[in-house]
């Protein structure tokens, strides 16, 4: 073998000994911070402290590593120091394979345990029991728009935002079939076809949609219907044994969903933060007006701003807001304040660090 190669190899292992070394040690260090959290009742999991050291280090990265392989490596090294401290249950919108869970893992890692769900209401469900210790639903899509769903549970749940996760989506067509002519009938999530609605209209205008839970079930359906096909992931061509039949059929190449994170307990500034709340108002001319005027004295960008039926009389609404900035910071503090004194009911639904895909 050549000498050379033999040389870099030799310092690579040194290296690696260095990385081992250096991981037990910090494994170590977060078993002494685990004493330290259950003395002082500090949760395990910390979303902006974990926020932080990714920010951190990836302002100190000079490559050529780079910022996405640098994420995946320090999410396994999170997720394998909170698991000597706690082993986390995480339900998710399931079955396996949903981009859902692909957002749960890369959140929480491999070693913390997860359970499919068959609902959204599921999720919430077993969060609120202390059957899981945390949840992760679908929020909103870039193209498909808000889940709304996701926004109704909180109307009658009391469950936090801990924490935010976006993921970069691709669609895929799978089926048993191996040819696209004989799709008949296409099975996905609702808001899977509206992000592939230019490709559908030219490729399977014919084609009949029908409607799923999850994309993982619509990849199931189409592994049993003879004809059929599946929007789905490409993870689930893998999960259901289907042929690729057509990859990357979103219509916008930005393609990203955003998720949320459920728990119990509120999440504390990280120095890049978003609050959710979620209000109600008494109908009258200009009064969503009114409820934004503090946001824009206070010099609060907002993010996002969705409507949905109270459920409780015809013609109530409840608004739902993201906007930039942490409820313990002062300006948003004085907005919040400002806002109440118009609600007949205002809810926090979380202040969060901001995700980027």
């Amino acid at each position: 073998m050549n000498r050379k190669i033999q040389l870099t190899r030799s310092e690579i292992d040194a290296i690696d000994n260095e990385i081992l070394l250096l991981l037990n040690n910090r494994m170590k260090k977060a078993l002494e911070l685990s004493g330290m959290k259950k003395k002082a009742g500090v949760f395990i999991y910390k979303p902006e402290r974990e926020k932080q050291i990714l920010w951190r280090l990836e302002k100190l990265n000079r490559g050529p590593l780079s910022k996405a392989a640098l994420r995946n490596v320090f999410y396994e090294i999170l997720s394998a120091s909170r698991s000597l401290q706690k082993n986390l249950t995480i339900a998710y919108l399931g079955p396996e394979s949903t981009f859902t869970h692909q957002a749960a893992v890369r959140n929480f890692g491999k070693y913390s345990g997860y359970i499919p769900c068959i609902s959204t209401r599921d999720v919430f469900s077993l969060v609120e029991k202390g059957s899981a210790d945390y949840g992760v639903v679908p929020i909103e899509n870039s193209t498909g728009g808000v889940v709304n769903h996701t926004l109704d549970m909180f109307l009658e749940s009391d469950l936090k935002i801990a924490s935010e996760i976006v993921l970069e989506i691709s669609q895929f067509l799978l089926s048993a079939e191996e040819n696209i002519s004989r799709i008949k009938r296409i099975y996905s999530h609702p808001s899977a076809f509206p992000q592939c609605r230019q490709w559908l209209a030219e490729n399977l205008p014919r084609a009949e949609l029908r409607e799923c839970a999850s994309t993982s079930l619509a990849a199931q359906k189409a592994f049993r219907d003879k004809g059929s096909a599946a929007i789905a992931s490409e993870l689930a061509a893998k999960t259901y044994g289907l042929n690729i039949l057509a990859k990357n059929i979103e219509d916008s190449k930005k393609n990203y969903t955003r998720f949320l994170v459920l728990g119990k307990n509120l999440s504390e500034a990280s120095g890049r933060d978003k609050t959710s709340i979620m209000f109600g108002v008494k109908d009258r001319i200009g009064v969503l007006h009114d409820m934004l005027v503090p946001f824009k004295k206070n010099r609060i960008n907002l993010t996002k701003i969705e409507s949905r039926p109270s459920k409780r009389k015809p013609w109530e609404y409840f608004f739902f807001v993201d906007f930039m900035g942490h409820q313990e910071d002062p300006k948003v503090s004085h907005a919040l304040k400002a806002l109440e004194r118009h609600c007949t009911e205002l809810k926090i639904l979380g202040s969060y660090p901001v995700s980027h895909a």
